[in-house]
């Protein structure tokens, strides 16, 4: 059984999905689709569901594409839940934009629900490390645009999706490297799909159409 999110009247979101199983004691969920508002409750009614019996609640986080601050909440839930009834809480497989996400907010990459060590100080977060060896400045800004700007970059994905029958992770690649080939920010460029779907006037800039044209003809060749 499976509990997943409303999907939006615009249906541009990927609504989250949370799956699973419950094996001698040990439940697996895996949650599919992007950690915008609304996932926290999602998670806290899959919780409530599991048996009571229930040893250890393991998350697999490799099919979650997009997450903005509600993602942490998310994470609050579940830390709550193994608090609540003493059991081990993991959440895994984190990769792309919500990877860097955790990064930004300074968490644990492997597991941002992992303990401290026995002396009271926090697990190492690899990611940290990791900014401070090989800063990716322009990376960081970039997943800040992307949750300061959620309409817009929504918007632009669907038009993408819609017009190029592309999928709603191709459409979040293709706005980045855009944004990376001409050296605009994500929210200038998912502004300038959005225009140009409308038909605006002025045309967005050269640079941006150059880069769009650019990464579709990379992504969907």
């Amino acid at each position: 059984m499976t509990s997943a999110a409303p999907s939006p009247s615009s249906g541009r979101h990927s609504p989250l999905v949370i799956g699973g199983r419950v094996d001698a004691g040990r439940a697996l969920l895996t949650p599919r689709g992007e950690l915008v508002r609304g996932c926290a409750d999602i998670l806290a009614e899959k919780l409530a569901r599991l048996p009571a019996r229930t040893a250890r609640v393991d998350l697999d986080m490799s099919g979650v594409h997009f997450m903005d601050a509600a993602g942490l909440r998310f994470l609050d839930v579940l830390r709550d839940h193994g608090r609540r009834r003493s059991v081990p809480v993991t959440a895994t497989g984190w990769n792309g934009q919500p990877r860097r996400v955790l990064e930004l907010a300074g968490l644990d990459t492997t597991d941002p629900l992992r303990p401290p060590r026995r002396d009271g100080t926090p697990a190492p977060s690899t990611s940290v490390v990791v900014l401070e060896r090989a800063p990716r400045v322009e990376e960081v800004e970039q997943v800040r645009q992307a949750i300061a700007a959620r309409p817009v970059v929504d918007r632009a994905r669907g038009i993408l999706m819609a017009s190029h029958g592309c999928s709603s992770d191709a459409a979040w690649r293709i706005l980045r490297e855009a944004s990376r080939l001409s050296g605009t920010g994500l929210h200038q460029v998912a502004a300038a799909v959005t225009a140009g779907a409308g038909g605006a006037v002025p045309r967005p800039p050269r640079e941006v159409r150059e880069a769009l044209a650019t990464a579709l003809a990379h992504h969907l060749s």
